[in-house]
């Protein structure tokens, strides 16, 4: 049984319209989780360890104010493209489209202001919350009126996230979740201890500005290889990584799959990721610094978090031979992906 509540969380401030920002509380025997109207951004993700103790296990803020100032995607929905598109440039249908430059050369989860910085209209479902916006045509360089449904809905130990949308126009879509996983619980100082494992045979080799080079390197040999679980901390010491922000090639197919896994053995949390999308971007919270002051005073300092952004790949709109990032008229964009919480 899922109980849904919702609570006023905030006002916009003036300059951004000043809408009401509310708050959706969805709770299972097992998770219990906080949702906004403002970008669609989990803010709170608790779930139990093997003493049956409640812990919140998302990276986040306790007020508005730190979600409506800069922050690295804390909990939201990106888009209209999630990841980077190079130089934010592509071409279709013989012409050419220019977005906003928001991370070095490159544009990053969908520009200045993506789908992360907006107020989306909120329905109540018996066990979630649904959330609707019109992506005007043209907004952040886009092309096509873009209607777009995220549906959060909550069953025992699962949680499932559901993107649709329809377009006016041909563009391209990938829309994801970017929240922050510590399974110890958020301020918790790093995830070495996490033990994770991603059901991917090759990734996507990146150039120093995090575009992919084009080419699908086999992980096998590899610091990718992670079909196996590994424990973080030792597998970066193994391998002299900095950290990951690569995406994994998951096996094509419209079907639910299991695609990674996440363990923490002194809480005994586990968390699965199962998608329908076509590839998953493991990063390792490499830009946290720890000068943000996240949810009681909390300090997220490097690697104190994990993400799993299952997506379309990155700058697909510009590699061909990619899995197809185009939505056109008349089709409809239609991705889940359900996080199972457990304990070992």
């Amino acid at each position: 049984m899922t109980t849904v509540r919702r609570e006023a969380f905030g006002r916009m401030p003036p300059e951004e319209g000043g809408g009401e920002v509310e708050k959706f509380v969805l709770q299972s025997d097992s998770v219990r989780v906080e949702i906004l109207s403002f970008g669609c951004i989990i803010t709170t993700l608790e779930t139990k360890d093997r003493d049956g103790q409640f812990s919140d296990v998302v990276l986040g803020f306790d007020t508005l104010e730190g979600y409506t100032r800069k922050h690295p995607f804390f909990g939201a929905v990106v888009g209209r493209v999630a990841n980077r598109i190079a130089n934010g440039r592509f071409s279709l249908d013989g012409k050419e489209y220019q977005l906003f430059l928001n991370n070095g050369p490159n544009s990053l989860h969908g520009g200045a202001k993506g789908f992360d910085k907006v107020l989306w209209s909120p329905q109540v479902l018996p066990n979630g919350v649904r959330f609707f916006r019109l992506s005007p045509d043209g907004e952040e360089g886009y092309p096509g009126d873009l209607k777009v449904w995220v549906t959060y809905t909550l069953s025992g130990r699962e949680l499932a996230i559901n993107y649709q949308a329809q377009t006016s126009k041909t563009t391209p879509i990938s829309l994801t979740n970017h929240s922050y996983f510590n399974l110890a619980g958020q301020g918790s100082h790093d995830v070495y201890d996490h033990e994770i494992s991603i059901e991917a045979d090759s990734y996507l080799p990146v150039d120093d500005t995090k575009i992919p080079t084009g080419e699908v390197a086999t992980v096998q040999g590899t610091g990718f290889d992670l079909r196996q679980p590994v424990e973080l901390g030792k597998h970066l010491q193994k391998f002299h990584l900095d950290g990951f922000d690569h995406n994994f090639c998951l096996h094509q197919g419209q079907d639910r799959r299991l695609v990674a896994r996440v363990f923490h053995p002194p809480t005994g949390r586990t968390m699965e990721v199962h998608t329908t999308q076509p590839g998953i971007q493991f990063y390792t919270g490499n830009n946290l610094d720890g000068s943000l002051k996240g949810k009681g005073a909390a300090t997220y300092p490097k690697h104190s978090a994990l993400c799993l952004e299952t997506q379309n790949w990155p700058d697909a709109v510009n590699k061909p031979h990619f899995p197809n990032v185009l939505l056109h008229p008349g089709e409809e964009y239609n991705h889940t992906t359900w996080l199972v919480f457990n304990t070992a």
